[in-house]
């Protein structure tokens, strides 16, 4: 075998590993962009109620305290 025809096996292959890829990747975005269309169709992309009450609220207020805290110290640190 030749160096020339060398080259052209190597350029179909590649131009073959190429156009498998460019499918592959074709079929990919087909199968997410239809799952997207069914799980928007059945609704489950809604985000559930926010949930409202003390528990939540006495959560909200202790994650404002260690945040509090926490840039405290870095700035105490810096």
């Amino acid at each position: 075998m030749t160096i020339p025809e060398m080259f052209v096996q190597s350029g179909a292959l590649a131009a073959l590993g190429m156009t498998m890829v460019f499918g592959f990747l074709v079929i990919m975005v087909i199968c997410v962009t239809l799952s997207g269309k069914i799980i928007h169709a059945i609704g489950a992309d809604k985000d559930p109620a926010p949930q409202a009450g003390p528990a939540a609220q006495a959560d909200t207020g202790a994650v404002t305290a260690v945040i509090t805290a926490a840039v405290s110290e870095y700035r105490k640190n810096t």
